[in-house]
């Protein structure tokens, strides 16, 4: 074998077959230098362009491990679906659950802060109010982590609902809006392709060249208030933005 791209091809093909499906670990380094006849920094080299292509992820002593790369589809009519009190499913899990998945939503953190300008004018209240952030993942099965989710709300409205709490909100948050009577009215979204911050790359544990998909998510109640402000970012192989059926005129 001549050279790393040619590793590279030799892989790729055995990780698109299923030979290596995804979660295995690829075999040693040392074990592909013998089998190919390759020098150290020529499989190294072979190896971060896989990575870069977002086939595979470095772990450092934990091997370089197939990445997952099931496409989850995300239909704006998710949110019509969660809008009842009571509810077990928020829109992600139910838009996981209709295509057999096993999505979750895990809280990763929750604190009260100041808004500063930027998020004051797209949450609609004074600079310097106190706001309920929350930070959120999104995955399939316990750990792999397909959006990283920073959310958003006016603190005297979490305050009506357990938004303000460290819990998961069990049914999703458009339900218990609606069971502090808040009901949304209206969602608008603006999505972005961009290339992914040395933090979000490590979170979603993918290469710093995999585009991401970041969507700004604002929602808002039939007088114009904004109820919750939500910015989404995943690898844009990772999730498939749906939006069918869109009236016209």
């Amino acid at each position: 074998m001549r050279g790393y791209r040619e590793l590279a091809a030799v892989l790729r093909e055995q990780i698109n077959s299923g030979e290596y499906p995804p979660g295995q670990t690829l075999p040693r380094i040392v074990d592909l230098m013998d089998s190919h006849d390759l020098s150290r920094q020529t499989v190294r080299d072979a190896i971060k362009e896989l990575a870069d292509e977002g086939l595979v992820v470095t772990m450092g002593k934990g091997g370089t491990i197939v990445r997952n790369r099931t496409r989850v589809k995300i239909p704006l009519n998710r949110y019509s679906k969660v809008l009842r009190p009571n509810g077990t499913k928020g829109p992600w899990e139910t838009a996981c659950a209709e295509q057999g998945l096993d999505g979750r939503m895990r809280v990763v953190r929750v604190e009260r802060v100041q808004a500063d300008e930027t998020l004051a004018e797209q949450l609609g209240v004074e600079a310097g109010a106190e706001i309920v952030h929350r930070q959120r993942h999104a995955t399939l099965g316990p750990d792999d982590v397909v959006q990283l989710q920073l959310v958003w709300y006016p603190a005297d409205l979490a305050d009506q609902t357990p938004l303000g709490g460290q819990d998961k909100i069990v049914g999703g948050v458009l339900g218990a809006l609606v069971a502090a009577g808040h009901a949304p009215s209206a969602v608008s979204e603006r999505v972005q392709s961009r290339m992914p911050s040395q933090e979000e790359a490590s979170q979603l544990k993918i290469s710093g060249k995999v585009p991401v998909v970041s969507v700004t998510r604002t929602t808002v109640s039939a007088d114009g208030r904004v109820l919750e402000l939500l910015q989404s970012t995943a690898p844009a192989d990772r999730v498939e933005l749906v939006y069918d059926n869109l009236p016209l005129g």
